[in-house]
């Protein structure tokens, strides 16, 4: 199992090379009451953190990243590295009712 400073790096990696906003991250992003930015999204990327990882997704290994965009907002970014590129399935504003207070830990129910 790969440990989350390797995951960030090989995803930060990846980026360098391209990333690539899939359509559903897009509607996610712009939906009226989220307006996430691809400058926030880089942003998460570069300065977040995991906090899930997904290493039997459909998708390609992919993880969850936490991290702050405008006004130091939460914003949650899955993505997947691949050969050549990172692909940013979604991102969105975790909601406080289903997140811990850092927003790092889903809440139990």
């Amino acid at each position: 199992m790969e440990s989350d400073s390797d995951i960030l790096s090989r995803v930060r990696r990846a980026a360098k090379e391209r990333v690539l906003f899939l359509p559903h991250a897009l509607r996610q992003m712009l939906r009226p009451d989220r307006m996430i930015s691809r400058a926030e999204v880089r942003q998460v990327i570069h300065r977040g953190r995991v906090i899930e990882d997904y290493p039997e997704d459909a998708r390609g290994h992919s993880c969850l990243l936490l991290g702050f965009g405008d006004g130091d907002r939460p914003i949650h970014v899955v993505c997947a590295s691949n050969e050549g590129y990172l692909a940013v399935i979604t991102a969105y504003l975790p909601d406080e009712n289903e997140w811990s207070d850092d927003f790092s830990v889903r809440a139990k129910r």
